[in-house]
């Protein structure tokens, strides 16, 4: 009597058992990401059945081996990077293989204002290297040690450095490599246009082997903390940074009290009951943001100089969703939102907001670019009582003219993403069996 071999099986027969692993923490622990820090993704996804496999690519040919047997046999496939994303998107919603590319690391060229890179390269370790050569890398987020350069490009947005540089969209991919899910994978070289079809993607509309990013010449950044009497005067001096173009910049972050106490390594540098901004910037010009931040009645209570740049613990370290991050710790009924306020308007905003859930949402703003134009954008930390309560919030937000980027969702239409005609046209075309990511995306066959 033959006995049919199970497909998992046939997988790791095919590739090995170094690339495919049936091992049952394994898989547990790689069709996980950061999902926890929304209390409703949470509860949605805890439960989830893992991948049925996972496979851990070394090369393109693997790459394209593992899709071409998910086609064939009909299995889902879910990429990963590093899985330091927050909205489930490494999440393997259907079982199937989870396709990890940690280990596709190799910095294949750095040259004269790029960097050509496998996808499992982390943004430290390039820009570490790329520093070493006189250049650095324009924008990462404040998962940068852990993160890799395709999972930034596949499920992040903006960080560090979008002040200057602005988000992905914004020229922050030069071009990519992206394999297809079909009998026979195709392997595509993206430039222009069409990247934006594969930037924030979650891999639903091919997969992210190759990318090339630009550089910018290396700067010695001075990072510091500067304090002020309330939160307004913080957000008035970070516009007037943020406007200030003799000063090259790369991190512009008011913060409202509370929030700096959560930030036990600079408990002894930080006031108490102050609104603090977390800043990098050109060392040169220290002098000139110390006049500034005196301009707006502040002052920079803690500066951290050039030559210790990562060598101690960084004022970026505390910024972006790593804010999140030190509010969970210090209250695990936290969690967050992503808005985007009106650059005319966001002083009434801030006051309308504060003035119906007073300390229930706490302001935390990232002054960045996006399309060249100067936006207040922040990441309120929001103290969670119910669903119901946190899309009271959202609703009233989008009421007064704040736009809400949902992170308590992993579908693309309804998150960070917004309009996605493009890339369902693209994944009709690269994925026709619907086998990528399947339900990140909603879209009919």
């Amino acid at each position: 009597m033959t006995v049919q071999m199970s497909w998992e099986k046939e997988l790791q027969d095919l590739l090995g058992e170094e690339i495919v692993s049936l091992d049952g923490e394994i898989r547990e622990k790689l069709s996980k990401d950061y999902y926890w820090y929304s209390p409703v993704l949470d509860r949605q996804l805890k439960g989830m059945k893992a991948a049925d496999v996972v496979a851990l690519p070394r090369n393109e040919a693997e790459v394209a081996e593992v899709l071409a047997f998910g086609y064939r046999s009909g299995k889902p496939v879910t990429v990963r990077g590093a899985g330091t994303g927050n909205y489930g998107q490494a999440v393997p919603l259907q079982g199937g293989i989870v396709l990890d590319l940690s280990r596709m690391d190799e910095i294949f060229e750095i040259g004269p204002g790029y960097a050509r890179l496998q996808c499992g390269v982390r943004l430290a370790t390039i820009d570490k290297k790329a520093r070493e050569l006189g250049q650095e890398i324009h924008i990462y987020p404040s998962t940068y040690v852990k993160a890799t350069v395709g999972g930034f490009v596949s499920g992040g947005s903006g960080g560090i450095g979008s002040i200057t540089y602005g988000n992905l969209w914004d020229g922050n991919v030069l071009e990519a490599v992206i394999y297809t899910m079909e009998e026979k994978p195709r392997r595509l070289v993206v430039n222009g246009d069409d990247l934006f079809n594969y930037i924030h993607n979650y891999g639903t509309t091919g997969i992210l082997t190759e990318v090339t990013i630009p550089l910018a010449t290396r700067t010695e950044w001075t990072q510091a903390i500067a304090q002020f009497d309330n939160f307004e005067q913080s957000l008035l001096f970070g516009e007037a940074l943020a406007r200030e173009e003799s000063i090259r910049k790369r991190l512009i972050a008011p913060m409202e009290w509370p929030i700096p106490s959560y930030f036990i390594p600079f408990g002894k540098v930080i006031k108490a009951n102050m609104a603090a901004v977390m800043l990098e910037f050109a060392e040169e010009s220290l002098a000139q943001v110390e006049v500034l931040a005196g301009r707006f009645g502040g002052h920079l209570g803690h500066v951290i100089e050039s030559e210790k740049y990562r060598k101690t613990v960084g004022v970026s370290d505390f910024t972006w969703n790593h804010t999140t991050l030190w509010a969970m710790k210090t209250d695990p009924a936290m969690t967050y939102l992503q808005a985007g306020f009106k650059l005319d308007s966001y002083l009434e905003q801030v006051r309308m907001l504060k003035d119906k859930y007073g300390d229930e949402v706490l302001l935390h703003f990232e002054w960045v670019r996006g399309g060249g134009v100067l936006i207040p954008s922040a990441l309120p930390v929001v103290r969670f009582q119910s669903e119901e309560r946190l899309y009271e919030i959202i609703h009233y937000c989008e009421s007064i003219g704040v736009r809400i980027f949902d992170p308590h969702t992993w579908v693309l239409d309804h998150g960070g993403r917004g309009e996605v005609g493009g890339m369902e046209r693209k994944k009709r075309q690269n994925d026709p069996k619907g086998l990528l990511n399947p339900g990140k995306i909603i879209y009919e066959m």
